[in-house]
């Protein structure tokens, strides 16, 4: 410790942790018949509309911030809406949440899906590269960095680890590469040659349950 500065939490060894982005949770489920669920929730934002239903500790969430309030102004995540997307009776906003079931002849093969507001999509989409074009183990599928893009902040955010030549490459045709923490946090499971491989997203303390 110091009496005249602050260490970040690193510091203290606290290297695995990640701060919270939000109110949204993952889970998939896979059972010995083949029955799948790659299920997404949210109250958006952190504690959501903090408004809690008296007597049940329910938190009501504030999803209704996925609509655009107006043309060209952003959200609470920085995306810019339009007209399509303006609130009206009866109409659900656009979302970032991806759950996803890939199938191979009707059966399940691959279940994924993320947190992590508007980083959900890109991150669940280049975990399905990973194990489908790239072949990679799920583990290294999951923590392999990641890269996003949203249009406005105009800049491509990508994960620390990315490799320094990829991100040279990625400056050179212009890009506005912006280091970051996380990209979304994944969980999914593979079946592979009869056997299941489920995998938790090593950015936050996620966990893996299984039973015979």
């Amino acid at each position: 410790m110091s009496s005249v500065r602050t260490f970040s939490p690193r510091y203290y060894g606290l290297a695995s942790f990640k701060p919270e982005q939000g109110g949204t949770t993952h889970f998939g489920v896979l059972d010995r018949s083949g029955d799948a669920v790659s299920c997404s929730l949210t109250i958006n934002t952190q504690f959501g509309s903090k408004v809690i239903v008296p007597g049940t500790g329910v938190i009501l969430n504030n999803e209704i911030d996925d609509f655009s309030i107006e043309p060209a102004v952003p959200n609470v995540y920085g995306l810019i809406g339009t007209e399509a997307n303006s609130i009206q009776p009866k109409k659900r906003p656009l979302s970032s949440m991806t759950p996803t079931i890939i199938l191979q002849d009707d059966r399940p093969v691959l279940i994924v899906g993320a947190s992590g507001g508007p980083r959900i999509i890109s991150a669940t989409l280049q975990t399905i590269l990973n194990v489908l074009d790239f072949h990679l183990p799920l583990k290294r599928a999951i923590e392999s960095p990641r890269i996003h893009h949203q249009w406005i902040p105009h800049e491509l955010a990508v994960e620390g680890k990315i490799l320094p030549n990829t991100r040279k490459s990625l400056e050179r045709i212009g890009h506005a590469v912006k280091e970051k923490s996380s990209l979304g946090v994944v969980q999914a499971i593979l079946v592979q040659r009869a056997r299941l491989h489920a995998e938790a997203d090593p950015r936050k303390e996620e966990k893996v349950s299984a039973e015979r």
